[in-house]
């Protein structure tokens, strides 16, 4: 148990280490984002309009009713959108955010590590195995993303490769840390 947790703690940090540098000095973290043009009116707009931070759905929608004709012919005619507001506005980067960030890597190097003390092999085919888990949540979750939030094909991307490049460096520390269980 204590080395899951050391695994835990050790692949969370490399985690949280890789993100921040394919996010501050690899394209990675910009792909797919692009800059609102003519910002200043769109953000009068939403100050004016939006009167608590949340997720938006546009052309909104009851989501206990079913879409009338009008809904789909709107829908149809676009644009459509998905919104994520602050209204009181929020620090780029914040040591809350930050702590947060490295919990969630720790608790997920903490299942990984759980995995890699299930998994006979070497250490490379349990690092792998590790890094497979990044795919499948992004198979999972950013490419649902991508197919209904209209989600930007290579912002999806950036995140795979981000996401890939972390967990395999996490399970080659975790798959060390963490032995394989004896084969009886």
């Amino acid at each position: 148990m204590k080395r899951i947790i050391l695994a835990a703690i050790v692949g969370g940090l490399i985690v949280f280490i890789w993100s921040a540098i394919a996010h501050m000095l690899t394209p990675l973290g910009t792909m797919g984002l692009t800059n609102l043009p003519n910002e200043a009116p769109v953000v009068d707009a939403i100050r004016g309009n939006v009167p608590k931070s949340g997720m938006y759905f546009f052309p909104g929608m009851d989501p206990a009713q079913k879409p009338t004709p009008e809904y789909e012919r709107k829908y149809k005619s676009g644009p459509t959108g998905l919104l994520i507001v602050t209204v009181g506005g929020s620090e780029m980067v914040s040591p809350r955010q930050l702590g947060s960030e490295l919990v969630t890597n720790i608790i997920g190097a903490y299942i990984a590590a759980i995995l890699a003390a299930m998994m006979v092999g070497t250490r490379m085919r349990r690092a792998s195995a590790i890094a497979l888990l990044a795919i499948f949540a992004s198979v999972s979750l950013s490419f649902s993303y991508w197919i209904w939030y209209g989600f930007p094909a290579a912002f999806v991307l950036g995140e795979l490769v981000t996401e890939l490049i972390g967990w395999f460096l996490a399970g080659l520390a975790i798959a060390k840390i963490v032995p394989p269980p004896v084969e009886r």
